[in-house]
């Protein structure tokens, strides 16, 4: 884990007449000029200054300072959502002509934006099994611009040689940009393996409890330049109350992901021991492939665990429909515990084929453990695997 010197964040906010123990909510859409001449040297970028909230507003900036510290980051942006902020990435920073090597193990809308929609404008793909640094360096053609991360990743949990790419994409100048969702800055800092930008869903750990939607992408100044100018000119904005809660969250972040990963280690011992499902994963155990690899670049494994019911899409039914305490639905770095079957519901999109390849079996069941006692969580867990 971190120590206390360096999880600690920075809060900058200014304190109004009234001398509030916490930031105030800017609900407002734009800010009053103090004449014309502060109004021309705000649009002119002459002089630092809030204009509009679909720019950028008090509470969104207080948000952005506190990650870039725990990302060890100069500048930021926020997003209406994790997926926006992938989007604007790409969007920012690339263009028709350029080729992004990502690895095949993504979330599955990840997926789509590569498949469906990049591809409309000119802008290819190249899929690589994450694990095999052959792959990446045999990928690279000469309009390569950009390579793309999601450690661990979603579902499979594939964790990805962080120091590798980055010396990778230092050798061939090309932009190294890591989705660190599942990781969040307490556990893992790609900025020291070289990333240039980093991505998040502020939906997951960084708010942590299912009340909103968010994203935030932080990195190098002159890169999140470009992913500003098309955040300010098409409005995936963050709302000032979305960016007033995120950044609340932020400041219980180390304790919360300590007992995340604390039940879900404990958890993936309980599930191994059963017998009662296989091929459990968890970046901490020891039988995951990617445990060494783990436990160099990551502070601890994170509040996810996946296995496999033995009898595929039957049994995992009668699993999901038998549970009691957990919650069943599609999203994860919640307080209380969520299961969740990727094959029907967050990788549903994906063909058979594109599945298989990132072993997201009919099977398969994704764990975000929560919160709550262990014991209540496994008893739970346990209980509906023997019905």
């Amino acid at each position: 884990m971190k120590d206390s010197k360096s999880s600690s964040i920075r809060i900058q906010a200014e304190r109004g007449k009234f001398r509030e123990h916490s930031v105030p909510i800017y609900m407002t859409s734009s800010f009053i000029f103090e004449d014309m001449e502060q109004g021309r040297a705000l649009f002119a970028d002459e002089i630092p200054g809030n204009i509009y909230s679909r720019f950028s507003n008090p509470n969104t900036t207080e948000l952005t300072q506190k990650m870039t510290d725990l990302e060890e980051m100069e500048d930021g942006v926020t997003f209406a959502s994790g997926m926006a902020a992938l989007f604007g990435v790409f969007a920012g920073l690339l263009q028709a002509g350029d080729h992004v090597i990502a690895s095949r193990a993504l979330f599955g809308s990840t997926l789509q934006i590569f498949n469906k929609i990049l591809s409309k404008w000119g802008i290819s793909t190249t899929l690589v099994d994450g694990s095999r640094s052959d792959e990446w360096k045999t990928s690279i053609q000469k309009n390569t611009r950009m390579i793309f991360a999601e450690t661990p990743s979603n579902p499979g949990l594939e964790i990805i040689d962080l120091e590798f790419l980055g010396e990778l994409c230092k050798e061939h100048h090309l932009i190294f940009h890591v989705d660190n969702t599942f990781a969040t800055p307490y556990l893992q800092n790609p900025s020291r393996y070289g990333a240039d930008v980093i991505s998040h869903s502020a939906t997951k750990y960084l708010d942590g409890q299912g009340r909103l939607i968010g994203g935030i992408v932080v990195g190098r100044k002159e890169v999140i330049e470009q992913i500003r100018f098309f955040a300010r000119h098409t409005g995936p904005t963050l709302s000032a109350f979305n960016a007033w809660l995120i950044s609340k969250s932020l400041e219980t972040l180390p304790v919360r992901m300590e007992r995340h990963c604390r039940n879900a280690e404990r958890l993936a011992e309980i599930l191994v021991d059963s017998g009662l499902v296989q091929n459990v994963r968890y970046p901490f155990h020891p039988a995951h492939p990617d445990h060494d690899l783990a436990r160099r670049q990551m502070k601890a494994g994170g509040g996810i665990i996946t296995f496999e019911i033995m009898d595929g899409f039957a049994g995992a039914e009668r699993f999901v429909n038998s549970l009691e305490m957990c919650s069943v639905t599609a999203n994860l770095g919640d307080t209380r515990t969520i299961v969740t079957h990727p094959a029907s519901t967050t990788h549903s999109k994906l063909s058979e084929e594109e599945r298989q390849k990132v072993g997201i079996t009919q099977g398969l069941i994704r764990v975000s453990t929560g919160l709550e006692e262990i014991d209540d969580i496994a008893s739970d867990i346990l209980s509906s695997l023997k019905t």
